[in-house]
């Protein structure tokens, strides 16, 4: 199936809180897809909104449910911004991952709150959201769902690696596509740099200037997950539950706790790379040149470190494109890479 130019906006707002995520794009398929990133944008999220954020973890039920109408509303406004900063004029549909609150696939449970109809009236537009739900229902995993994107819009790299609240990797073998979670990056390392008065560890400063704890970095690459067949995938509960309690039974400073997260999470991405070929790296942790250093010397492989709009705005980039293949009923979440029983084509799509 061939056509011509669609338009999209597809937003993403990850687990560290950075802010959120938009990009205007094009996309066109004839033998192949491609795509054109038309604008793009970042809105940081106000302390009361890292605040509701954070704290949705731990609320009511019917606290969570007004949580999803006001998020929704949110992100309905930073749309219309959007639109009107850029002038933006044709637009076929919006595709918004929304934000995170809970991840237990092996429970049945997801939930990205942000809610569509919300969106949808506000900026009178389709949005198609809500990736993740149905594939828990088919036994899937709900995560990730980037993979879809590697597989027909990076398909020149061997491996598609992101560095966010959380590493995950995705890549071809024997004519499948897998993907997983490997490890969380700036959701534990901002945490701690956070605790100094800073908002990140910029280009790892900080972490190059720390020492290993060996016994803490014996700990970390220990713990079961990372001995878990795949499928996997991780959320916050993994953070708060396992990692923080683990590392603050050490007493360190944050300078030791990040040089010492730095060696846990480039063993554990070198550990899954096993094939010879380029690595694609995006996501905010790209810009740690000090992990990107210590990466480059547990690998062989070719580091390609894209232009910063593909850096900062490859999974925004990717929801609108899970929203095209929604929107015309092809598969967008691969059951080689969430466990799901079958592929299939996920998402709510809610007009105005």
């Amino acid at each position: 199936m061939s056509f011509d130019k669609r338009f999209a906006i597809g937003m993403m707002s990850g687990t560290s809180l950075d802010g959120v995520d938009l990009v205007y794009v094009s996309f066109e398929k004839r033998e192949n897809y491609s795509f054109e990133i038309i604008q793009t944008k970042t809105y940081s999220y106000t302390d009361e909104w890292k605040y509701k954020l954070k704290a949705a973890f731990n609320q009511s039920e019917i606290k969570i449910r007004q949580l999803n109408v006001e998020y929704g509303n949110y992100l309905g406004r930073l749309i219309n911004s959007f639109i009107s900063d850029y002038q933006i004029g044709e637009i076929d549909f919006v595709a918004s991952h929304g934000h995170t609150i809970f991840h237990k696939p092996d429970e049945g449970i997801t939930l990205q709150i942000g809610n569509g109809s919300e969106i949808s009236n506000m900026t009178n537009q389709k949005v198609v959201c809500d990736f993740r739900t149905q594939d828990v229902k088919f036994g899937g995993q709900g995560a990730p769902l980037v993979p879809i994107g590697d597989k027909l819009l990076f398909a020149d790299y061997k491996y598609c690696l992101n560095l966010g609240g959380f590493a995950n990797i995705s890549f071809e073998n024997n004519e499948e596509r897998i993907a997983f979670d490997i490890c969380p990056v700036n959701i534990v390392m901002n945490h701690y740099v956070q605790k100094i008065g800073l908002e990140y560890d910029d280009k790892g400063k900080l972490a190059s200037q720390g020492d290993i704890n060996f016994q803490l970095l014996k700990e970390l690459n220990n713990l079961k997950f990372y001995d878990d067949d795949k499928p996997k995938s991780l959320g916050y509960e993994f953070v708060v539950d396992v990692i923080f309690p683990l590392i603050d039974n050490y007493n360190l400073s944050e300078k030791d706790i990040l040089r010492t997260f730095v060696e846990h999470i480039v063993i554990q991405i070198s550990s899954k790379i096993k094939f010879k070929g380029e690595l694609l790296i995006t996501g905010g942790g790209t810009f740690n040149t000090f992990l990107i250093d210590e990466l480059r010397k547990k690998t062989s492989n070719q580091i390609v470190i894209p232009k910063k709009e593909i850096i900062d705005f490859k999974e925004a980039l990717i929801f609108a494109f899970l929203g095209l293949l929604r929107i015309d009923n092809q598969i967008n979440c691969l059951k080689s890479v969430t466990g799901a029983k079958k592929d299939h084509s996920s998402g709510q799509i809610y007009v105005p």
